[in-house]
């Protein structure tokens, strides 16, 4: 399998695992805080597309736009972007741009040297980099889950 075909299947394995938890989510997560200084899951979602989208227009050769928050701030999700609906929807965008960013690159492209706001690097490296955020986040998404009471294990449906 080649690096772009790698790259679309973690992708897509992480983008598909996600987005069954945020489905299984009541609306209520999207924008409970379950303490002071907590984030909400449209928070950490609204992040998640944030970097995406950034990552995207960064290996396209685009200029991406400045990150939106200052620097060592949380991102914290606008009020259009917390309803149920509305994170699944974007993330939705988000995680679909990425995707066709992908598919219209070739082996030597996926390879190719791009540099971002940390230096040189590649787009697999960076596909490397949303994948294992988005990890990250799903953790917090099923924590999240947990503490609403729902253990049950949504990848598997």
């Amino acid at each position: 399998m080649d690096a772009q075909a790698k790259a679309i299947k973690s992708f897509t394995n992480i983008y598909t695992l996600l987005l069954k938890d945020l489905n299984a989510l009541p609306e209520e997560a999207m924008h409970r805080k379950f303490a002071e200084k907590a984030r909400t899951v449209a928070d950490m979602m609204y992040e998640v597309t944030l970097v995406n989208d950034h990552i995207a227009a960064t290996v396209r050769g685009d200029n991406p736009p400045d990150w939106p928050f200052a620097p060592g701030t949380w991102v914290l999700a606008p009020d259009e972007l917390t309803s149920k609906e509305a994170v699944i929807s974007n993330f939705e965008r988000s995680s679909q741009g990425v995707l066709a960013t992908l598919e219209a690159m070739s082996e030597e492209q996926m390879l190719a040297e791009v540099t971002n706001e940390h230096g040189p690097t590649n787009t697999v490296e960076q596909v490397r980099f949303m994948v294992v955020h988005m990890f990250y986040h799903a953790g917090q998404v099923n924590f999240i889950q947990t503490l609403l009471g729902d253990d049950t294990w949504h990848w598997m449906s």
